[in-house]
């Protein structure tokens, strides 16, 4: 038997989000439904080099297929002025979940770009309104791209602002996508009067106001993924129908963890979890709606999901690398 090694270029060849937005959903589902398995993330803290590393494995069994895997993630700040290296790097390691085997090891920073992009597809397809066309997003890095081809996916999306204080990032997003939208730089309050909001910053003092987002415009808050990290001002989280992606993750690292920690913010104020809008349990989007907000964390099992597309999909490619890891 043999191991297949994919680097960022094969995941992102086989992770298309035609495919991924799906598989996402079903681990969503699997989830709530009690057909998963996701101990909670765990840290290992590096203050001597101002860094981090976080463990995330999972099992999930979607019906039609079942998937095991574990994701070695790092989140090191000084990477790219000290050692010319990103931020956020990761490792997937993809298993036959029957008897154990190594079936695929590959780059975890793009399954995670994908995967989070993903998350808040399927977020957006159940809360914004059905005609949205119009899509803002704070923050112009790596993973805004991700956003917009993910959310472009469940919706018609014709206009697209962007707003970030680094006006490279920005011309770079700008460029990357004028050719298929209708794009250019705004405010935070110009993105946020859109259809569809998502933020995507490290910050930890909020920079999108209540006033600042549309009466209709649905919010996927992607940022915040530590404690501390803090997008949207409390009076928005509270006048919005709130959906989560998994409670203890959110209130430990998620965007509400600063206000419920702080006791601003509570159980009641919480509508949901994206698992329950999926199977059913709760509703999605209804016509006495205003806001919506997701807050999404990034779930161990979003990275199996996508791990099983990019595993399934690297034969029809003839991509990647097989070796023989374990020599059996």
């Amino acid at each position: 038997m043999e191991t297949l090694l994919l680097n960022k270029d094969d995941v992102s060849e086989n992770v298309q989000m035609a495919d991924l937005i799906p598989a996402v959903e079903d681990a969503f589902a699997a989830y709530q439904t009690g057909d998963a398995q996701m101990p909670s993330k765990s840290y290992i803290d590096l203050p001597e080099y101002n860094g981090d590393f976080r463990s995330m494995p999972a099992y999930l069994d979607a019906g039609d297929w079942d998937a095991a895997g574990i994701k070695w993630v790092n989140v090191h700040p000084d990477n790219p002025t000290h050692y010319d290296l990103p931020t956020v790097m990761g490792t997937m390691v993809y298993s036959d979940p029957e008897n154990a085997y190594p079936l695929a090891i590959m780059d975890g920073t793009e399954l995670t770009m994908q995967r989070t992009g993903a998350a808040a597809a399927v977020a957006t397809d159940y809360l914004a309104i059905e005609d949205a066309t119009s899509f803002g997003v704070v923050g112009a890095g790596v993973q805004s791209y991700t956003q917009l081809e993910a959310i472009s996916t469940v919706r018609d999306i014709e206009e697209v602002v962007v707003s970030d204080v680094n006006e490279d990032a920005v011309r770079a997003f700008v460029e990357h996508f004028e050719d298929r939208f209708d794009v250019r730089e705004g405010s935070i309050s110009d993105a946020g009067h859109c259809d569809v909001l998502s933020t995507v910053t490290p910050v930890e003092d909020p920079i999108v106001s209540r006033e600042d987002v549309a009466d209709h415009t649905h919010v996927n808050a992607m940022g915040a993924d530590a404690e501390g990290k803090h997008e949207l001002a409390d009076d928005l989280l509270l006048d919005a129908k709130l959906v989560i992606d998994d409670h203890a993750q959110t209130t430990h690292s998620g965007e509400i963890n600063v206000p419920y920690n702080a006791g601003v913010l509570g159980d009641d104020d919480i509508y949901g979890e994206v698992g329950e809008l999926v199977t059913g349990l709760k509703d999605g989007r209804t016509p006495d709606d205003g806001v919506t907000v997701f807050d999404s964390t990034g779930l161990a099992i979003q990275d199996v999901a996508a791990a099983h597309v990019a595993y399934e999909h690297a034969d029809e490619h003839d991509n990647g690398y097989a070796f023989d890891l374990l020599g059996v």
